[in-house]
């Protein structure tokens, strides 16, 4: 039996020690130019596998988790935000119909929802909860004892087809048992408001952004409450959040054909790094699907996602949808820099010109994915500022060189900058992650570095004297202008062509434990790139196996350009108006 299904098979102990000692011992015995196929055929990316698979028609399956075994129900698609109101709209509907009293309160939990219920109702309660659970393929987890417990968890556990991915307990309803005493009613734990209310307050009506941000988006529903409890906590982020992603198909036959000519145009490419034009700067994995997917799956709070591209548009996505703008290099460059281009130092400079873009947005790179659900004030503070993670990697302190590499001749050029403006030395780089950014900010650094920013959106390949505005720039700049603050977020930094990287993955899809992480092709061989596409085909699919809300059915043939002369992406911006949030009330007694 091959090694690979012996250790699908192992439990994840012993996957993971004998993973270990393969990283270790096996791959340095094998020839450089081997390893990475080695790894990516020994490291088992997907769930355990099983001696006898369920068929392939069955409802639910039987799934294990980092903490526990479970049954699952299967599903082609889903979603942690809506599995989440799923679980609470079950419960709750159920304990409207047994006529037991409720009203929701705000969890502790990201993910997690929560509801009180009188004390005094224990036991209808357990009945209802648990004829309702048994029903279908759900869970009633009784914290404590059955005769003194006042908190419960209920859920309906799902997965993918595959059993990949499950969204379980951690998007449970808790019923909180609430005990009236003195006129009051308190409930068995703290939460982010108050642990007690008056026990003959009248209820009222609150939408889901009430509850906190980890929510669906869309119409709202409204849930029965009390008057405290719609009172949102100065800790918590109040203001919408956009994301922008920037993308480019390097197979397409036009584009290419543009980027030839460029480079016949700028002839000092050829005695430049060989990282300003290589093929791994533009090579497409189907990447940003998959993290179009984990912004999806993790982000829901995000408003709307701009994608930025040299007027080309993947087959898979789907432009009907009111959240989703295509926008063209003209339509930032404008009069400005110099296109085409295919400098992606040159385009960061002009994402705050993307109209209807909010002030506060994430910055991506299609190689950059969350790994779990995430909160919106982990990147912006409740007040407004952006959040930045500084890396442990130090920008070099020799000054730059003919031989530098394209980013670190831009980290020493923001470092001048810096030290020009404030007086201060910028020693570490920035985490391949999210950045956090604010129009704002950067519109008054093109002004105040004017020359630096213009020169560098007039560079058609990355060129030695650019800078870094989105990746380092801007959060030095608005740290030490009172507008930004250090943050925290687990990650995980990861090249292609590193064969520790199959393990890495391995590990990363076992555990799920991480915020971010980053997939990135800095300079491969050519004949790494099969791996690599191979390794990527096997574990984003498997990481993140449902589509998001921005993938079409059906694709379409090929990479669909954008007409040059129409400019149908300008039509959609200039009529988009800033979505409201509907309201749709749920039918409460």
């Amino acid at each position: 039996m091959h090694l690979r299904r012996i250790l699908g098979l192992a439990p994840w102990p012993v996957r993971r020690r004998v993973m270990r000692q393969l990283e270790l011992r096996l791959l340095p015995r094998v020839p450089a130019d081997r390893r990475l196929r080695t790894a990516r055929r020994l490291a088992p990316l997907g769930p355990r596998r099983r001696l006898l698979p369920p068929p392939a028609d069955a409802p639910a399956m039987r799934v294990r988790t980092a903490a526990a075994r479970l049954t699952a129900r299967r599903s082609p698609w889903s979603d942690p935000a809506s599995v989440r109101r799923e679980n609470l709209d079950r419960v709750v509907a159920a304990l409207e119909t047994a006529g037991i009293d409720w009203f929701r309160v705000p969890a502790d939990s990201l993910t997690r929802t929560a509801v009180a219920v009188p004390e005094d109702d224990r036991e209808r309660v357990l009945e209802v909860l648990a004829a309702l659970t048994a029903a279908e393929v759900g869970r009633l987890e009784i914290v404590g004892r059955r005769a003194t417990t006042r908190l419960l968890r209920v859920s309906w556990p799902v997965t993918d087809t595959g059993g990949h991915i499950v969204y379980g307990t951690e998007y449970a309803c808790e019923v909180e048992l609430w005990r009236a005493a003195d006129g009051r009613l308190t409930g068995p734990r703290p939460n982010p408001v108050a642990s007690s209310v008056p026990a003959g307050e009248p209820g009222t009506l609150a939408p889901e952004p009430v509850f906190g941000s980890f929510g669906v988006p869309g119409p709202l529903p409204r849930y029965r409450t009390r008057e405290i409890f719609t009172m949102v906590s100065p800790d918590r982020v109040a203001f919408p959040i956009d994301a922008v992603y920037t993308w480019v198909d390097g197979e397409d036959p036009g584009w290419y054909e543009r980027k030839a000519r460029a480079l016949r145009d700028n002839g000092w490419v050829a005695g430049s790094s060989g990282q300003t034009a290589n093929r791994s700067r533009f090579v497409s994995r189907d990447e940003l699907r998959y993290s179009l997917r984990s912004l999806h799956a993790f982000a829901p709070w995000i408003r709307h996602v701009f994608l930025v591209t040299d007027d080309q548009v993947p087959a898979w996505l789907d432009l009907d949808r009111a959240d989703l703008t295509v926008v063209s290099h003209r339509e930032i460059f404008g009069d400005t820099g110099r296109l085409p281009t295919f400098n992606s130092q040159a385009i960061e400079s002009r994402l705050h010109r993307i109209p209807g873009l909010a002030e506060h947005f994430l910055y991506l790179n299609d190689d950059v994915f969350l790994g779990r659900p995430v909160p919106p004030e982990m990147f912006f503070t409740p007040g407004g500022l952006t959040r930045f993670f500084p890396s442990t990697a130090r920008v070099d302190s020799a000054p730059r060189r003919p031989g530098d590499t394209p980013a670190n001749s831009a980290g020493k050029n923001n470092r001048d900058l810096i030290r020009d403006a404030f007086g201060r030395v910028l020693t570490r780089k920035m985490k391949h992650t999210p950045h956090p950014s604010r129009r704002s900010v950067l519109a008054e650094i093109e002004l105040r570095f004017a020359d630096e920013v213009a020169a560098t959106a007039g560079h058609q390949f990355r060129h030695p004297e650019d800078i870094a505005l989105l990746s380092s720039l801007q959060q030095y700049y608005a740290y030490l202008t009172g507008r930004a603050a250090p943050g925290e977020i687990e990650y995980l930094y990861t090249d292609l062509a590193d064969p520790a990287t199959p393990f890495r993955l391995a590990r990363l899809l076992h555990n799920r434990n991480l915020d971010a992480f980053c997939l990135n092709d800095t300079d491969s061989a050519d004949d790494l790139a099969p791996e690599q596409a191979a390794l990527l085909a096997e574990f984003l699919p498997a990481y993140l196996p449902f589509p998001s809300r921005w993938e079409l059915a059906e694709p379409r043939p090929g990479t669909m350009p954008l007409s040059p002369v129409a400019a149908p992406v300008i039509g959609r911006q200039a009529t988009r108006a800033p979505r409201p949030a509907p309201l749709t009330e749920r039918p409460l007694a």
